[in-house]
């Protein structure tokens, strides 16, 4: 440029030396190469200008472009960050790590082997380390055999469908649902582990085009190894997704068909569940009914509660043989269990099973009813009282005040359970059995050696006929029934008196019939009268540990008598209103 300036000065200065000897003509014409010159000089100048602007706003645009390409660069950096951040925790990823130390593990253990093989001119120390070597590397892959061809390890194979038993009683139903909602669980654990594949595939192919990205706009030797290490990875896990999303669904159809089998069963059972449940109703319906049939005919009769007692033993009979045979297929199979256990059952459950038996020899023989008042003594108590119930196990007795609570216990009105084995090992006494409402009751009375015997015996069976009259007829009635059923012989029913002597005096004792259930009631109307009627009389004295100090004589030494009290005229009057 300066070469060009420079010449044009020289021939303007050459022009102006020369001007003289020019014609107009060179005149002319210099002037026009002037004029050129100079519009050259004007366009080169300008042209100089454009380019300087030119490179100044390349230089701008480049600098733009620099602070773009970096923000880009920085905004990429942050979304693998957000990524990594993401799958930080990921677990197929922990599982992926055990997969690649599993392949490195494996390299290294084959150089490792082929290192032992090529070594000639080696030590036995040498040759011992490679050996552990091996040892602790085969360890190592043994510990995550599991990652063995598999990214994610076990967890590639859908769980194993365990098998289930058929249904065949109702409990089995809680089972089935059970089992039910583990394989819905199942499925949709693998169903999850699909969805997440499939978004870790994703979040690795997002991660895989910005660090493509990242490297075209700043190309470093970390991106590329990134870039290969991603590109593997996603491979690996887009392999796995094909094979868990096969699969999945092959183990979604069978799981479907196997709840489907159960559900079919359960649908059978609750069928099955429900006839039962009618048959039972039926039985409870006729039980019923037949009871309400019978109730006319033995509303007043004691009898009519063993009969409901029967009729509930065969109702629960027969609702236990349907339940037993709609669930147990093989009856023969039972009986061979029952048999083997029947020993352990035996010894393990004696009592219980001897008041089974007890319980049937009481029902089918009649020896005990509900109503009937007995007497029993077990361990040292003894007591009376009425029979409330006779259950499988047990007989339930209501206390009484009787002369046994009078005498022994002291008390009364004590419900008392006694075990039906009880019968074979201990006695029972019936008060009231077969019908029989009347026992023997007897009062002694002392009386001394020098009076009256004969006299007192007399009066005490005059007493007992006028008290006890009622109750003989009673009895002689009953007994008269009773010949049908015992063989009896002694069957006098008239009052008794014996005269006993014993060491302090002579003993009256006075033996009647009366009431079961109200025994002591007529013993203490008996005895007050019995001994009234000793005092009234001068020649009978009763006798009784005193001591006597006569000081002045007397004609009476035993005292005067007591005015007799008045007698009931009926016995079953003066019972019904105490």
């Amino acid at each position: 440029m300066f070469k060009k300036i420079f010449t044009l000065l020289f021939l303007v200065s050459f022009c102006f030396s020369q001007e003289n000897v020019l014609n107009k003509k060179d005149k002319a014409e210099v002037a026009k190469i002037e004029q050129n010159i100079i519009q050259e000089k004007q366009e080169e100048a300008l042209k100089l200008e454009e380019e300087k602007k030119l490179q100044e706003l390349e230089e701008q645009k480049a600098k733009e472009l620099n602070m773009k390409n970096l923000a880009q660069i920085n905004s990429l950096l942050q979304r693998i960050a957000s990524i990594d951040l993401e799958l930080r925790d990921n677990i197929l990823l922990k599982r992926y790590s055990n997969y690649l130390s599993y392949s490195k593990i494996s390299t290294e253990l084959e150089i490792l082997k082929d290192g032992l093989k090529k070594k000639t001119n080696t030590t036995d120390e040498q040759i011992y380390q490679l050996h552990n070597k091996i040892r602790v590397k085969e360890n190592e892959l043994e510990l995550i055999d599991e990652y063995k061809g598999s990214p994610i390890g076990a967890l590639i194979n859908p769980p194993e469908i365990e098998k289930y038993e058929n249904i065949t009683n109702p409990f089995g139903i809680i089972n089935a649902l059970s089992h039910i909602k583990k394989l819905e669980n199942n499925k949709k654990q693998f169903k999850n582990l699909d969805i997440q594949i499939d978004s870790l595939v994703t979040k690795l192919d997002e991660e895989l085009v910005l660090y493509l990205e990242l490297f075209n706009l700043e190309p470093k030797a970390e991106y590329k190894e990134k870039i290969t290490f991603l590109d593997k990875q996603k491979k690996d896990f887009s392999m796995v997704l094909d094979i868990v999303s096969t699969s999945e669904e092959v183990y979604t159809r069978k799981i479907e068909q196997v709840i489907l089998e159960i559900k079919n069963q359960i649908s059978q059972q609750i069928q099955k569940m429900f006839v039962i449940f009618l048959i039972i109703l039926v039985l409870f319906v006729i039980s019923f009914l037949v009871k309400l049939a019978l109730k006319k005919y033995f509303s007043q009769n004691e009898n009519y509660y063993m009969i409901n007692k029967i009729i509930n033993f065969t109702l629960v009979f027969l609702v236990v043989m349907v339940v037993l045979f709609s669930y147990i297929d093989n009856v023969s199979y039972l009986v061979t269990i029952l048999g083997f256990a029947s020993a352990g059952i035996a010894i393990a459950l004696k009592d219980w099973f001897m008041s089974i038996f007890g319980w049937m020899v009481i029902v089918t023989s009649g020896s005990i009813q509900v109503g009937d008042r007995i007497k029993v003594t077990k361990g040292g108590v003894e007591t009376v009282g009425d029979v409330l119930d006779i259950s499988l196990f047990k007989i339930t007795i209501r206390e009484d005040i009787t002369l046994t609570s009078y005498m022994v216990n002291r008390r009364s009105g004590r419900i008392f359970f006694i075990p039906n084995n009880y019968i074979f090992s201990e006695l029972i006494s019936n008060y009231t059995h077969s019908g029989l409402r009347t026992v023997w009751d007897g009062i002694d009375i002392t009386i001394t050696f020098d009076s009256n015997h004969k006299k007192a015996q007399k009066i005490a069976r005059d007493i007992l006929k006028h008290y006890s009259k009622g109750y003989t007829d009673i009895t002689r009635k009953q007994l008269s029934k009773m010949r049908n059923k015992y063989q009896l012989r002694a069957t006098g029913v008239e009052p008794r008196v014996f005269t006993f002597v014993e060491s302090h005096g002579i003993v009256i004792s006075s033996w009647y019939l009366t009431n079961s259930y109200a025994a002591l009631v007529l013993r203490s109307t008996i005895s007050p009268e019995i001994l009234d009627a000793f005092m009234k009389e001068d020649d009978i004295h009763i006798a009784y540990p005193t001591q006597q100090i006569n000081i002045n004589k007397t004609e009476n030494a035993y005292g005067p008598a007591s005015k007799p009290r008045p007698v009931p005229k009926d016995l079953e009057d003066e019972i019904i209103r105490r």
